[in-house]
């Protein structure tokens, strides 16, 4: 019943990561995507939706531009980016009109799905090139993205977009065949065919970037994904690139994860999952009490102090007195403009400002408890 659920699935993501795609030396093997293609092909052929995340950008963009490893500062990562997006994409192309299959480009930054206007303009992206049968091919958008709006891994990414296009299966592949409790290749280590919640994964180690060289991620950063897909009720399976169309059709390839939670505000997940506070804001225990109980707006009355600069629309973090973390959310104000503010009445605040002033700090529908 459980792999009815992955061949059943109606629209699909799907991840692959930069080791599956490209040579030792950073170029992109054609012969790998199209063995991936092939093995994706069948999803769109039985009527599904399919999205693909595609790392690799940076990856095929080293060849090209004679670097021996990838680089560790950001300006040359965005040119290689520059360089091997276009070529990435110029064979995913060829490979999907085999198949008389159109694909669409999409790039994304952490700006394009956490601010309201943008991630609704991403949303509808995507639902009209599904409704057109296009097949979106999306990566972060490595060009321009700074260390500030980046989402840190595409797993994760997958996992945000398989959230944000309402799918109902995401599909991991890596060069591992599924989740070992230790290191594929130690004896004695066994692989897991089903995770059923967190207790199933309390004696797995994982590490972190294999020694490609290419990619970022590794099975930790997969396992996050997981974690997050899961939790807001989309199910997982991990396998390898080289299953893909074992995985698709519901054979008991890799690992298959349960579902845990339920859907939750898409720009929510974002909010909690890719974002990092800007700055912080002290409150009250009774601020407190009001956001964790009474899933309330945080007022200016509830504020106590304010550490860092941000500006009205970023991310902060929101302390309890005793330090702790309790809530992140898209703050209203400027660091400038909040401390003037603190402990006072948005009433009060109306009458000797006006009523712009009688606005909250962080909004609830913009508010995530952490």
């Amino acid at each position: 019943m459980t792999r009815e659920l992955v061949s059943a699935a109606t629209r699909v993501v799907v991840k692959v990561g930069s080791s599956s795609l490209t040579t030792a030396s950073g170029g992109i093997d054609p012969s790998r995507i199209a063995a991936l293609v092939d093995g994706l092909v069948g999803v769109r052929a039985r009527g599904a939706d399919l999205v693909l995340v595609s790392s690799g950008a940076i990856a095929a963009g080293l060849a090209p531009l004679s670097f021996a490893r990838r680089p560790r500062d950001l300006a040359r990562q965005q040119a290689a980016a520059s360089v091997g997006q276009g070529l990435l994409v110029h064979h995913y192309t060829e490979e999907f009109a085999r198949h008389g299959q159109v694909t669409g480009q999409v790039l994304l930054t952490l700006d394009d799905v956490t601010r309201r206007s943008h991630y609704r303009n991403a949303q509808r992206t995507f639902e009209k090139l599904l409704e057109l049968g296009a097949v979106p091919i999306v990566n972060e958008n490595d060009t321009v993205a700074t260390t500030e709006i980046r989402f840190g891994d595409n797993d994760r990414l997958a996992a945000l977009v398989a959230h944000l296009v309402h799918a109902d299966l995401l599909v991991l592949l890596s060069d591992v065949d599924g989740l070992y409790d230790g290191p594929p290749g130690r004896p004695g280590s066994r692989m897991l065919a089903e995770v059923r919640g967190e207790e199933d994964l309390a004696a797995v180690q994982v590490g972190r970037a294999g020694a490609s060289g290419v990619g970022t991620g590794g099975m930790g950063t997969k396992l996050e994904a997981a974690r997050i897909a899961c939790g807001a009720g989309i199910p997982v399976v991990l396998t390898s690139a080289t299953q893909a169309a074992l995985a698709l059709h519901g054979a008991a390839a890799g690992t298959f994860f349960h579902p845990t939670g339920r859907r939750r505000p898409t720009r929510l997940l974002w909010l909690a999952h890719v974002t990092a506070g800007k700055g912080r804001i002290e409150v009250d225990a009774g601020a407190v009490t009001a956001l964790v109980e009474r899933r309330a707006s945080l007022l200016p009355a509830g504020v106590v102090q304010v550490h860092g600069q941000f500006a009205a629309g970023d991310p902060v973090d929101v302390v309890a007195p005793d330090g702790a973390v309790v809530a992140r959310g898209l703050v209203n104000y400027d660091s400038a403009e909040l401390p003037g503010l603190a402990g006072r009445s948005t009433r009060a605040l109306a009458r000797e400002l006006g009523a712009a002033y009688e606005r909250e700090v962080v909004h609830r529908d913009d508010l995530v408890l952490l």
